[in-house]
């Protein structure tokens, strides 16, 4: 019995069936066959399935051959529509109709004086569907002469009387409206560097009409055209910024920041402009020169204070400020003084959005060498009174004065610094964040960051003091083996210690192999024997045997260990194998000091709560939690004894 979603898809196939048969058998009757047309449309909308089951059948190329078979232009019209949406909806079908002569055939749609408006628009429509995400279909349009159509389309439609008809003559904006959408799909996605070059000549026409009006229908179509001929391509910016391009968006821009007045839609239309102004100036260094001329960065930063802009439209204007700020330094000025470095560190603090972070940090960053610079010459005080009337000329308002800068700059300095963490993490961050666990105040933290470098000679660590450990002979040379960080003089000592020790025990097994040899072989079997059994103890079941020998340096190659290697490798293969060491990294360092502050000495819920590396134990992390505590006591020992 077959299940739901096979008879669904049999009752598919029978219904294009007989609609394909309509369509044969329908020829004189043009009523019926658009309304079989609009049906196989509406049937393989969206569905990929059918449209390869349509096309399987033949019915893809008849459809075509029924639009240029110069029948009735309704017929030929809803013929373009379903093949568009074929196309739209299954890949296969828009690489069947990605033909030369396919192309052709639409040029002539478009250039014959007695094809109706809305013909044209069917095979607009047909083309941008071809092109869409197709590189093929790119350079189809383009080799077959339609992008020069439509270039020709985009400049003829819209003079300057026809604009102010638009609102009266809909058939002709939607066909240009069109246009710009097919233009718009010829240079991008993937990117078409001829498209992009022939598409640029048309630019005069598109600065013109932007300059002309404001609204919302002339300039969404055409900020979208000139974004993406525009973008990543650094002949086609250069050309644009040439005709004034750059000063028409920045005015543009002022029209309606200042003539909003609370109106959402020119807000909104702004940050069209915004992001058109921005592929503009991305990835092109040579720009900078240009930009101080116009006041792009204080528009910006005004558009930024308007409530009503979503997370999106917040990143579109911070990552356009900082590709302004990027190799400018009157714009960093021009931001500081504006009050842009808070609006960036607002922007960091208050909203969660990644992309929106990484952008105000990218300002940040570009600004971050200005305010070191402002920061030197107040500390410095080295510049003379003229001097300081120049840059008050130059770089200030009248309400404010220089210095209030600086210390601004200061302030926003420090922030900055906080800010790079991601990339510098160090001992002293994790040193703040233990501090903050035992409750230390900020005094003593203050003082710790400026001295704290000066990571250590100064510390008395637990082997260099007697305080809670009682040291002896026994327990001296263990303490110093297991203390991962020691001054200079036990280092020494440890250092003797230990190469006492291999003497000794070179001593000890030359001796015992001269005796063995001069017993004989009798004696020297019984030797071997002997010590081949006192390794085996040692390695698996006996430590009494050699008690000098468990702390000792092995790394060089002894008589002994040769004579015992092959015993040794073969008790080992035994043993289980040792875990991979893995050191903690500052974010699980992080993880267990906000779990012990949060959880208490609760390890396995701090193992569970947290996304710590693999194979970490709750032993590990004890372990590791005891280890920064005995070095948070020798560091805040050092502090309290001074």
């Amino acid at each position: 019995m077959e299940n739901g979603k096979d008879q669904k898809l049999n009752y598919m196939k029978t219904d294009l069936n007989l609609l394909l048969e309509c369509l044969k058998y329908q020829m004189d009757h043009p009523a019926s066959q658009k309304e079989a047309l609009v049906t196989i449309y509406s049937v393989c909308q969206q569905n990929s399935a059918a449209c390869e089951y349509f096309r399987e059948i033949g019915g893809l190329m008849f459809v075509w051959n029924l639009a240029k078979s110069q029948v009735h232009s309704l017929v030929q019209e809803a013929a373009l529509f379903t093949i568009g949406g074929l196309a739209e909806n299954n890949v296969f079908c828009q690489q069947m109709l990605c033909t030369a002569e396919l192309f052709k055939d639409l040029r002539t749609f478009l250039t014959n004086k007695d094809s109706s408006m809305n013909l044209k628009r069917m095979s607009v429509y047909v083309l941008l569907v071809l092109a869409s995400n197709n590189n093929s279909g790119q350079t189809h349009v383009r080799e077959s002469g339609c992008l020069d159509i439509l270039l020709h389309l985009f400049r003829v439609i819209p003079s300057e009387s026809q604009m102010n008809l638009f609102d009266r003559k809909v058939d002709q904006y939607h066909l240009w409206s069109s246009v710009c959408s097919n233009l718009c799909v010829c240079v991008n996605n993937p990117q078409n560097e001829e498209n992009q070059r022939a598409c640029s000549l048309v630019f005069p026409y598109a600065k013109d009409w932007l300059q002309n009006s404001i609204k919302a229908e002339i300039i969404r179509p055409i900020c979208s055209f000139i974004g993406l001929t525009v973008a990543n391509n650094s002949r086609t910016q250069n050309f644009f910024i040439s005709i004034g391009g750059l000063a028409v968006l920045d005015e543009l821009l002022l029209k309606l920041i200042h003539g909003s007045l609370g109106n959402n839609t020119n807000i909104k239309l702004a940050v069209v402009v915004t992001k058109t102004l921005d592929a503009c100036i991305a990835n092109n260094t040579a720009v900078g020169v240009h930009l101080p001329k116009y006041n792009i960065v204080p528009n910006l930063l005004k558009l930024l204070s308007y409530n009503i802009l979503d997370s999106g439209e917040r990143f579109s204007i911070i990552l356009t400020l900082g590709h302004c700020t990027e190799v400018c330094e009157e714009n960093q000025y021009t931001l500081v003084k504006n009050n842009g470095l808070p609006l960036m560190i607002q922007a960091l603090t208050e909203i969660q959005d990644d992309e929106l972070n990484k952008a105000a940090t990218f300002v940040l960053q570009n600004c971050k060498q200005m305010t070191e610079k402002l920061l030197v010459k107040m500390n410095q005080h080295s510049f003379q009174e003229d001097e300081r009337k120049i840059l008050e000329v130059d770089w200030q308002n009248e309400e404010r004065i220089l210095e209030d800068y600086w210390n601004e700059a200061k302030q926003i300095l420090y922030r900055i610094r906080g800010l790079e963490n991601e990339q510098e993490q160090n001992l002293i961050v994790l040193f703040y964040s233990s501090l903050s666990i035992i409750g230390i105040n900020n005094n003593l933290m203050s003082y710790a960051h400026l001295d704290f470098k000066n990571k250590w000679s100064k510390i008395p660590l637990p082997c260099c003091r007697t305080g809670r450990l009682s040291l002896n002979s026994r327990n001296f040379s263990k303490t110093l083996q297991s203390c991962q960080y020691l001054c200079e003089r036990h280092k020494i000592i440890l250092k003797s210690e230990m190469e006492y020790k291999r003497k000794l025990r070179r001593t000890i097994i030359a001796n015992k192999n001269t005796s063995a040899y001069n017993n004989g072989n009798h004696d020297e079997r019984r030797f071997r024997c002997k010590r081949s059994s006192t390794t085996v103890k040692e390695s698996g079941v006996s430590k009494n045997l050699y008690p000098y020998l468990q702390d000792q340096d092995l790394s060089e190659n002894h008589p002994f260990e040769e004579n015992t290697e092959t015993l040794s490798n073969r008790s080992t293969t035994t043993l289980k194998k040792r875990r991979i060491r893995k050191d903690f990294t500052s974010e699980e360092i992080s993880y267990l000091l906000e779990g012990v502050r949060k959880m208490g000495h609760h390890w396995n819920s701090i193992l569970w709560a947290y996304p710590f590396q693999k194979g970490r134990t709750n032993v590990d992390i004890a372990k590791k939690y005891c280890k920064l505590q005995v070095f948070l006591f020798c560091f805040t020992a050092v502090f309290y004894m001074d």
